[in-house]
């Protein structure tokens, strides 16, 4: 059964994170990936969009898929239906990308035992900016 990392192990992936890959960002302010998104790249992020059907969002250049991607990144944030997170992580297995997190209602085991066969931690069903409140910002 698959148990996502302590709060103390999210905590130190969020500190010592700097760009955040985002799959399926919105560049509509009203949807939940976007503002997330604006949010982390507020607190310092450098958050790069995925999204094939855009060409930037929040100032950023888009980009088609991970595997386009042309620089490292620390965390791949999945905004995306929990059906479409295995195709995600057979991606991220194939980039330098260490963390995949599958936001609030994004859970799939297969998924989760694909990234832990290629050495991935993935963290699903936690929104990143909340436990980046509650385990980083707000904390001294």
């Amino acid at each position: 059964m698959f148990q996502n990392p302590t709060q103390e192990e999210m905590a130190k992936i969020l500190r010592s994170a700097h760009t955040i890959a985002v799959v399926g960002l919105s560049p509509d302010p009203e949807r939940s990936s976007h503002s997330v998104a604006a949010e982390m790249q507020r607190r310092g992020y450098r958050v790069i969009p995925v999204n094939p059907k855009v060409p930037e969002v929040l100032g950023e250049k888009s980009y088609p898929t991970l595997l386009d991607i042309p620089y490292p990144v620390d965390i791949v944030d999945v905004f995306r239906q929990s059906d479409a997170l295995l195709d995600v992580v057979k991606q991220a297995v194939q980039i330098s990308a260490p963390i995949i997190w599958a936001q609030e209602g994004v859970y799939n085991e297969e998924a989760a035992e694909l990234a832990k066969r290629h050495d991935k931690t993935i963290i699903m069903d936690a929104c990143l900016m909340v436990m980046h409140s509650v385990l980083v910002y707000n904390r001294p």
